[in-house]
């Protein structure tokens, strides 16, 4: 029965992260485009953990820490990009 949860929320991430892919492609403008490649983000990271828990395995959830800060560092700079023209000043 439990494995029937898992199936359903790998599907659930995993088409959120397709709609994600769908709105980098087809985004109007820039601020979308990073919007939803935050997105991405962070339904990978809750694919990673889910798979930890699926696993019982700690290991998945130190790497989806180092996936979270890689997702904010990344969307500052592009915000600062944006904004500034350059990312170190």
């Amino acid at each position: 029965m439990i494995e029937y949860a898992y199936i359903f929320a790998f599907g659930c991430f995993a088409l959120a992260m397709l709609m994600n892919l769908w709105k980098v492609v087809t985004g109007t403008e820039v601020t979308d485009r990073i919007l939803a490649l935050d997105t991405m983000f962070i339904n990978s990271i809750a694919l990673v953990v889910l798979f930890g828990v699926f696993l019982s395995s700690e290991i998945f959830f130190e790497a989806s820490l180092i996936m979270a800060m890689l997702g904010f560092i990344s969307t500052v700079a592009y915000a600062r990009f944006l904004l500034r023209g350059n990312i170190i000043e």
